[in-house]
């Protein structure tokens, strides 16, 4: 069960696809060079194949413990996780005044992409403080900033997410935990579930983000406010003193991610927890969703991530078992069940969907590195409206194929998929959970034809759109048989996204694109895949026409392009069918007899 992260693909993918040359020119990404970017991914391989990787089994077999408030995670964590601080991985993209180190977001979600195939348990810790960073850091007085943002982007205190209370799962306008005035501080009384280490023995420190209500707050969401509380309270120099008021009251028994544990918190059992406001009363809402659009993209990796782990043992132990006679092997040494066809079908599907995916996540961070960097404000906006656009793809569609991809990953073991022992199962398991926190994907295809498609009149998705038929325009331009089928495949799915964008922006009652929603996002998933794709085989070609040696390696991309368009984007076709057709009768069965 190892790990050997895909340098080179991820590579190929920031330099000739997406971009990487063009952010290293944006003002404060000048020291983004190729080769410096090469050296950060190498040495990213080396500590998650050799550090995190080799505790993905035994993490997920010990799990993490509760006794009476504390949590211990499994044996090796803390030492994995000393050297993650020492080495600097979770400050790549932070802002240098607080000790970050400035990278653009691509190169971190490159990174990223490792941290959660090698060990995704893991990798959960500074997903969470990432997020808690920015919220902080956009939204939080000088003060605060100062105090808790130099230890969090070193990594050595960590940061959570409180949103869920028990009665209030998705719907935080019936967030109950309450905020008293208290002098400079607040007192925080209630419960979170759901927090994500919320507790552990890896941090000095940790520094959770919780809504909570003001005695006299509007009702719903308006009246929600956004308070770090940390662990331990800060003496006067800085570090941690005195406990705060914060109870881990349990953890929770899981499908996967064993290793990473889900707490029950209690914030006030003795009085009150302090706290202290970011930003502006009632404004909490707004705030942590600057927290939680990171964590979605970075969720969306975690699709994509776990499922690279999945194709690569997969992959491996197809090669090894011999069963049957195949009818791709050439001689009695290479009957192994990957030269069976339909082998070679899952492995196929399995690699190239995974490409696209990475692909569409690395150019969503690109896009918003261009919104917060570029020198131009029409290009800042457009940017931002592109990365904006393709957060709930990257999200939804990525974890939701994670969870597809992984099973497809058991399927090729056979029988020995279904037993622990081969670990496959564990990359099922893990998976499954991608697809629901921070925003179901559901969430993810409302807040798509909402605030991301109907908001803007479809301004963004024009955009995305057009750019499509650009990448399209190119590929007519080359005779080859390859690219005329990719074209053949792209231009009719590329259609049919603009006919399903227009009907969703007709729709007068929000019903009926509520119903296909979830069919939208994952077309337009599947698309933007296919656009990643060609663009990754017209990239190909450029490097051989250009006398690019590594010709085994780049037509492998331009066959994988092809193969992705004329297997994946016929079932773009397909959803407009189901998108128009179908709303009417999902919602037309009465309650009762479901």
């Amino acid at each position: 069960m190892t790990y050997t992260a895909p340098v080179k693909d991820i590579s190929f993918v920031l330099n000739n696809v997406v971009g990487l040359a063009e952010v290293a020119k944006l003002p404060g990404f000048e020291d983004a060079s190729p080769d410096l970017v090469e050296a950060i991914l190498e040495e990213s391989a080396k500590f998650t194949g050799d550090v995190l990787a080799p505790l993905n089994w035994s993490g997920d077999q010990q799990g993490s413990q509760w006794n009476d408030g504390v949590v211990t995670t499994p044996d090796g964590w803390q030492d994995a996780y000393k050297q993650f601080v020492e080495n600097g991985w979770g400050s790549l993209s932070f802002p240098p005044e607080f000790g970050g180190q400035g990278l653009p977001m691509c190169v971190s979600a490159a990174v990223q992409e490792m941290w959660h195939s090698a060990n995704m348990s893991f990798g959960l810790c500074p997903l969470l403080t990432q997020g808690a960073v920015d919220a902080i850091a956009h939204h939080a007085s000088d003060e605060l900033k100062q105090l808790y943002l130099p230890k969090m982007v070193e990594g050595v205190w960590s940061g959570t997410m409180n949103l869920t209370e028990p009665q209030a799962g998705s719907d935080l306008a019936a967030v109950r935990t309450r905020a008293e005035p208290s002098g400079d501080h607040y007192l925080i009384k209630g419960q979170k579930i759901y927090i994500t280490y919320g507790e552990h023995d890896l941090t000095e420190n940790i520094v959770h983000l919780v809504l909570a209500r003001l005695p006299d707050a509007p009702e719903g969401v308006k009246g929600i406010s956004l308070f770090i509380v940390p662990k331990f309270l800060l003496n006067d120099d800085g570090t941690p003193g005195e406990l705060n008021d914060v109870n881990c009251v349990s953890i929770e028994h899981k499908l996967g991610i064993h290793a990473s544990p889900t707490c029950v918190m209690s914030y006030g059992d003795k009085g009150g927890a302090i706290g202290y406001v970011v930003g502006k009363e009632n404004h909490g809402l707004a705030y942590m969703f600057t927290m939680m659009n990171q964590a979605r993209h970075a969720v969306g990796v975690e699709g994509y991530g776990i499922a690279e782990r999945a194709y690569q043992q997969a992959v491996s132990y197809a090669r090894d078992r011999k069963q049957g006679k195949t009818l791709l092997g050439k001689n009695e040494d290479d009957q192994g069940i990957i030269n069976h066809p339909d082998v070679r079908r899952i492995l196929m599907t399995m690699r190239s969907t995974i490409e696209a995916m990475r692909g569409l996540g690395l150019e969503c961070a690109a896009a918003f590195d261009q919104a917060r960097r570029h020198p131009d404000a029409d290009t800042q906006a457009k940017m931002q409206r592109r990365g904006e656009l393709l957060t709930p793809l990257v999200k939804g569609w990525s974890t939701e194929m994670g969870v597809e991809l992984c099973s497809l990953g058991v399927q090729v073991h056979g029988g020995m998929g279904f037993i622990e022992e081969t670990g496959a199962a564990q990359f099922l398991r893990d998976s499954r959970i991608a697809p629901i926190y921070e925003g179901t994907t559901a969430i993810q295809a409302n807040d798509l034809i909402g605030r991301k498609t109907s908001r803007d009149g479809g301004k963004g998705m024009g955009e995305l759109l057009s750019d499509m038929r650009a990448t399209l325009e190119e590929l007519k331009q080359h005779d080859a048989i390859a690219f005329q089928a990719i074209s053949k495949r792209l231009e009719p799915a590329i259609a049919s996204a603009e006919t399903a964008t227009e009907w969703m922006l007709g729709q007068n009652d929000a019903t009926l694109p509520a119903a296909s929603s979830v069919e939208f996002l994952m077309m337009l998933g599947r698309l933007a895949g296919g656009w990643m794709m060609a663009r990754s085989a017209l990239a190909a070609k450029a490097l051989l026409d250009a006398g690019d040696s590594d010709a085994e390696y780049l037509g492998a991309k331009i066959i994988l392009a092809r193969y992705y368009a004329e297997r994946m984007l016929p079932l773009v076709e397909s959803s407009l069918t189901i998108i128009v057709d179908s709303a009417q009768t999902t919602i037309e069965l009465d309650e009762a007899l479901l």
